[in-house]
């Protein structure tokens, strides 16, 4: 027998094994920046950036909630409104957002978007009402379909599911925007809010404040995921990253998210990146859990000073504006805080008025053991 291989004859390839795996879906999560810290662009800006008027309405407002949050943080500190969370830093994230809504757009705030709120037409004196504890601070003068501050972290975000249903059954165009923090991501009512959202295609935009605190729990310490925005994958709505401390950029991308919305193309999921400045509410003392050398470095990123550094550039501000403007809210914010000083308190039995249609029996009891002790006290 000739063993002998017959180096001239081609050798045929064996067929290709199987492959057990085989990809089926790609994803990408976008990040937008227009402004960089120092105020100068980062290549072509939107169209409205080059309006002296819409930037100088969008720095009007932030300078306006930062001087509000201010003053609500000296009344608390004075004894004279409750438990108060500061919005210090996260100016842009509100304004951005609420600058480009429209009127038949449903707002569900969480507790620290005082910025979008004000820009919504809502009230400092109304703000301040809030805050110190009465519920008539949530009756609106302007936007009256907009809801009350939500307390509980997500638990406004199924209601904005169910304020887009509702638009979508009336046949309306507005749109349902509810802003959460990075902790409201981490609970039960989100994945549920953005997955319903997305299987029924709602009119719909949810913002992440990602602010990369949840009080005293880090962001790093919630979820490995590498953005939050990533988590509108599993819901199969769109998702997108941006710097939340350029305005610019979180009023162009929400501009486009409510264009989706609109026009039939389902919900959209926006992380807005930026950082808490202050304490999580006046009860905390963030010092505790982190240095001043990391506060100290986000300072130098904070959305207020970035604007007016780009409108500076412009050739659109200077010193004697800022000053101008300074005192003229200032003054507003003075104002606002007489009205809601002299503001006379409910009476005690107001506790009840605005938990049932109807009282249950034994809410009816203690109403009238509250009545009845006010009138002892007045005899």
């Amino acid at each position: 027998m000739n063993l002998k291989a017959d180096t001239n004859k081609p050798v045929e390839a064996l067929p290709a094994a199987p492959s057990p795996r085989r990809r089926v879906a790609e994803f990408a999560i976008d990040h937008r920046r227009y402004l960089a810290p120092d105020g100068t662009a980062m290549g072509e800006l939107p169209d409205f950036a080059a309006d002296k008027e819409v930037m100088y309405g969008l720095y009007r407002h932030m300078v306006l909630a930062r001087l509000f949050d201010e003053k609500a943080i000296a009344l608390q500190r004075t004894g004279r409104l409750g438990t108060y969370a500061s919005l210090l830093g996260e100016e842009a994230v509100g304004v951005g957002v609420a600058s480009i809504m429209d009127e038949g757009d449903i707002f569900l705030p969480t507790f620290r978007e005082h910025a979008a709120q004000l820009v919504r037409g809502v009230t400092m004196t109304e703000l301040f009402v809030y805050w110190g504890g009465d519920e008539r601070g949530s009756d609106f003068s302007g936007p009256k379909r907009d809801f009350p501050v939500c307390i509980p972290v997500a638990g406004h975000l199924p209601h904005a599911t169910g304020a887009a249903l509702a638009l979508k059954l009336r046949k309306e165009k507005g749109v349902a925007v509810a802003i959460t923090g990075d902790g409201g991501t981490s609970k039960g009512e989100f994945y549920e809010a953005i997955n319903m959202a997305g299987v029924w295609k709602l009119p719909a935009v949810f913002v992440i404040a990602n602010n990369a605190w949840a009080i005293s729990v880090p962001r790093s310490a919630q979820t490995l995921a590498e953005t939050l925005a990533q988590k509108a994958i599993a819901a199969g709505i769109h998702g997108e990253q941006v710097d939340g401390n350029d305005v610019v950029a979180v009023r162009q991308v929400m501009a486009e998210a409510l264009d989706r919305a609109r026009k039939g193309e389902g919900p959209s999921l926006i992380e807005a990146l930026t950082y808490r400045l202050g304490d999580h509410t006046t009860a905390d003392d963030a010092r505790r859990y982190r240095d001043d050398a990391e506060v100290s470095r986000h300072w130098k990123e904070e959305p207020v000073a970035r604007l007016r550094a780009y409108m500076t550039h412009q050739g659109w501000w200077s010193k004697e504006d800022e000053q101008a403007l300074l005192e003229k809210l200032t003054g507003e914010v003075a104002a606002a805080t007489d009205a809601y000083l002299a503001t006379p308190p409910e009476a005690p039995e107001a506790m009840f008025t605005h938990l049932y249609a109807k009282l249950p029996k034994p809410l009816q009891d203690e109403l009238e053991e509250v009545k009845r002790a006010g009138e002892a006290g007045d005899a």
